[in-house]
């Protein structure tokens, strides 16, 4: 019911037991005990647009006061923080960028700041439900140096969040690979039901989220979506998960800034790559081409794996590079058309740097329905793109 209304806004008794195929006398048990507990409210009635004579029919809507869920991301070289009411909408968004080599004792204590800056502004969290955090996979450095220790710097990683979090808030966090976590947000955004979607998230790292009929694809271990580490050029640069050649040493932004210093392009930041796109420069142009394409080749191999409906890209060289965008959904394309049906639809992310902070929101939220082994209703909401603004 609760999915319902966040779904569909206000609606009439009639229209809440059609959406859910509850009978009537079930209806009004629950409808009771949901505004009895303040989570659901009378907001109006639809005497303005009924004719005839009668008593008006209710309408009935989420309470967006009942509950806020707050998210936060840390990423590789910033830290992302939501804040979602309710009724689904995002009525904070901020980030601070730090180093990729920061401690997880620092990454956590920028997330808390920023959190203070949002109820600083006049965002109060008295009604906070819950908290769910994104990490970055499990290769990155911030958690282990090598493979050898990595489970243990992995758990202690996951355990110093956990502690800080329970310490602010006393909830429990919700802990998800932050790509993963976009991989949600960007499903509940994608039209119709089956919501077969593949996320790739191109910025310092790479990294993906599987999502498989409205629902997280985990794997037997966990480590689903780890993308960036296919191995695209058997002699390519060592990555630092210890091979050669992944995906993340070619198509990440670290390693195209690297492959135009090589060829003499020197470009020091994004915000240089970005001019340097905008200025159509043809050496740029030339390594995104084959960034681009690496990256639909691997994309492609997953698509004909797992036949989605919906390839999404994300993170900030989608964001500032659209022909990388492009040349990944040209080759996607080029590699999958043969098979009829098999073609999905290939976008850029409009979620921006915050999917996983919002993923983790919508995680929190929908826990009994979106996430593997949970019972529960299979509708899924949309959700609002958020405002950000940047406090870095």
């Amino acid at each position: 019911m609760l999915a319902a209304l966040r779904e569909h806004g206000a609606l009439r008794r009639a229209e809440l037991a059609a959406a859910t195929g509850l009978s009537r006398t079930t209806l009004s048990e629950i409808v009771g005990d949901l505004v009895g507990r303040g989570a659901v409210r009378v907001v109006a009635t639809d005497a303005a647009g009924r004719r005839g004579s009668g008593r008006p029919a209710e309408m009935l809507a989420l309470d967006p006061t009942s509950g806020q869920y707050l998210g936060i991301d840390l990423a590789h070289a910033a830290v992302h923080v939501a804040v979602v009411d309710a009724s689904h909408d995002v009525i904070a968004s901020e980030h601070r960028e730090v180093s990729p080599d920061a401690a997880w004792d620092a990454r956590v204590g920028a997330a808390l700041e920023v959190v203070d800056e949002i109820a600083a502004g006049g965002t109060r969290l008295d009604a906070l439900q819950g908290v769910g955090v994104g990490l970055p996979g499990p290769y990155s450095p911030a958690w282990s140096a090598g493979h050898a220790g990595a489970t243990e710097s992995s758990a202690a990683a996951r355990r110093q969040v956990e502690d800080a979090v329970h310490d602010r808030f006393g909830l429990s966090p919700l802990l998800d690979t932050n790509t993963r976590l976009a991989a949600l947000a960007e499903a509940v955004r994608t039209p119709g039901t089956d919501r077969d979607l593949v996320y790739l998230r191109v910025a310092t790292g790479i990294g993906g989220g599987i999502v498989v009929g409205g629902r997280l694809v985990h794997g037997g271990r966990g480590l689903s979506g780890e993308l960036g580490h296919v191995t695209v050029r058997q002699d390519g640069r060592r990555c630092r998960c210890g091979k050669q050649g992944c995906l993340e040493t070619v198509a990440s932004v670290p390693a195209i800034l690297a492959t135009c210093a090589e060829r003499g392009l020197d470009l020091g930041s994004l915000r240089e790559l970005e001019r340097a796109v905008d200025r159509a420069d043809p050496t740029l142009e030339a390594v995104l081409r084959e960034a681009g394409t690496a990256t639909g080749q691997v994309l492609a191999s997953t698509v004909l794996a797992l036949n989605p409906t919906d390839v999404v890209v994300g993170g900030a060289l989608a964001a500032v590079a659209p022909p990388f965008v492009q040349q990944v959904a040209s080759t996607v394309t080029f590699q999958v058309h043969p098979i009829d049906g098999a073609r999905p639809r290939v976008r850029a992310s409009d979620l921006g740097d915050s999917g996983g902070a919002v993923g983790a929101v919508v995680a929190l939220q929908h826990r009994t329905s979106l996430l593997v082994d949970y019972p529960g209703s299979p509708g899924a909401p949309t959700v609002s793109s958020p405002t950000r603004r940047s406090t870095s």
